[in-house]
């Protein structure tokens, strides 16, 4: 009787131990629900866009088989790295052998936060991926075969970075082997804040897309050529730059090395207008507000064509034409929020002479619901946008890269800096166009406008008929 009462006694206070855990708090939802593995499938290291263009019939079959087996290789062998052969649950935690394909959720994320604890055995170099990219950092810093890689810094870093902006932690918060770590990771566009044992150890970093990174020659875990060993690189076009983290993927725990434990794996998503009230917090000071909300008096320009709606300056339908700041810009910051309808046209003016056309006297960056634009034409049976027509581009000359809009209807956020000749736009919290205009190959411009010659001018909005919105034009002089 008393074995009975005493072997009672632990599983109920291990029923009670995993009911304290893997219980979200306010506001999140828990990813791993305790008992299961459900809303996970398997992927490795491996470019998600192969996933994602799919069809949906072959991504359910591949995506069943990754956990229950019957995936094969290249060369027709059945591969042994599926889920169910090397997961499992217990006592409320996911426990991983150190082997085979990561638990990837079935949902893709935006911005969002991330909760997670985990517990390592030695010699184990695992990870946590954010929209399929590698990596937030999870490693033996005790291993001293890595510590010419880094890892006696310590765990949480954006390690494949390429750059050195988050590819280390500020401090080691590793605790002993044996003990649970927690993470607390936040992501907003391409940016990344790491606490990691209640220590920030990554603020507000880019995570760089590994992927495109690969194919433009570079891994962080590879050798890298000698001076001189590098191959002759192909000419690139004007403004040419990698292609930044996904807009949206699959969170990812990686496993490699030893038994890895997690638990309390909890997300919560971001809104567009969350992330916009945290975007536009950040370095605030110094800014100049020129939309008051009531009316059009401290404009220039087409002020006929544009009027104030809801506190916010629209492009009336049918009209256009550039309304301009009444000071001259020539280096600083533009932060504009914006509002687009439905295949809606804009602009952002830059670098224009008074009584001239931003697209030819000056510079013009595209505001365009790119989309929904290409959609209207298609119907139509017209041609859609060229490379420089998309959004956030500079309008005959650089492409930006395609993808971070918020669908149409909804605000978004965008800074644009200007230093002399070299100019970047970032959407939502990502890089989408970093340009030098003074390495430019004009040959492969072929309406160069005006506004590569010029080192200031007048900003604003450059209508094209469709009422766009503008609640927010703030500038920082520098």
């Amino acid at each position: 009787m008393k074995r009975i009462l005493f072997t009672s006694s632990l599983l109920l206070t291990a029923s009670l131990c995993c009911a304290e855990h893997n219980q979200p708090p306010a506001g999140f939802t828990a990813l791993f629900n305790g008992k299961d593995l459900s809303g996970w499938y398997g992927w490795g290291t491996k470019d998600p866009t192969e996933l994602w263009n799919m069809t949906p019939e072959q991504r359910a079959e591949y995506k069943k088989k990754s956990v229950e087996g019957g995936v094969v290789d290249a060369k027709g062998k059945a591969a042994d790295d599926y889920i169910n052969a090397h997961w499992k649950v217990e006592n409320g935690e996911l426990v991983n052998d150190g082997k085979g394909l990561y638990l990837t959720t079935d949902k893709d994320y935006g911005d969002f936060e991330l909760m997670v604890d985990y517990k390592m055995l030695p010699l184990g170099d695992s990870g946590i991926y954010l929209r399929g990219l590698p990596q937030v950092q999870i490693w033996d810093y005790t291993e001293e075969s890595k510590f010419k890689l880094g890892a006696d810094k310590g765990s949480g870093s954006l390690w494949n970075n390429k750059g050195e902006e988050g590819k280390f932690p500020t401090k080691r918060m590793d605790k002993p082997f044996g003990e649970w770590n927690t993470f607390h990771i936040k992501m907003i566009g391409e940016r990344v804040t790491v606490t990691f044992n209640g220590e920030i150890v990554v603020n507000n970093a880019p995570m760089e897309n590994y992927f495109a990174n690969a194919k433009a020659g570079y891994k962080a875990f590879g050798k890298q050529p000698a001076k001189g060993e590098a191959k002759a690189e192909e000419k690139k076009p004007n403004g040419f730059m990698v292609d930044p983290a996904f807009p949206r993927g699959p969170i990812q725990l990686q496993t490699h090395g030893s038994e890895i434990r997690w638990r309390n794996v909890y997300v919560r998503e971001i809104s567009g207008d969350e992330a916009i009230k945290e975007l536009a917090s950040r370095n605030a000071d110094g800014f100049v507000e020129h939309v008051n909300g009531k009316d059009l008096s401290n404009w220039q320009g087409a002020v006929e064509n544009y009027e104030v709606k809801d506190g916010a300056i629209t492009c009336k339908t049918g009209k256009g034409g550039d309304l301009l700041t009444k000071e001259e810009f020539e280096n600083g910051i533009i932060r504009v929020e914006f509002k687009l309808p439905p295949a809606g046209n804009n602009g952002i003016a830059l670098r224009t002479p008074l009584g001239g056309h931003s697209a030819s006297d000056g510079l013009e960056l595209q505001v365009i619901d790119s989309d929904g634009y290409n959609a209207k034409q298609a119907a139509a049976g017209k041609k859609g946008l060229e490379p420089y027509q998309y959004h956030g581009s500079i309008y005959h000359c650089v492409g930006a890269k395609h993808g971070y809009l918020r669908p149409a209807g909804e605000w978004n956020f965008q800074e644009i800096e200007v230093q002399g000749q070299k100019i970047k736009v970032t959407l939502n919290g990502t890089k989408i166009l970093d340009a030098d205009i003074s390495t430019f190959d004009r040959s492969q411009i072929a309406h160069p406008p005006k506004g590569l010659d010029r080192t200031k001018g007048y900003i604003g909005f450059a209508g094209h008929s469709d009422p766009v919105q503008f609640r927010s034009f703030k500038v920082k002089n520098l």
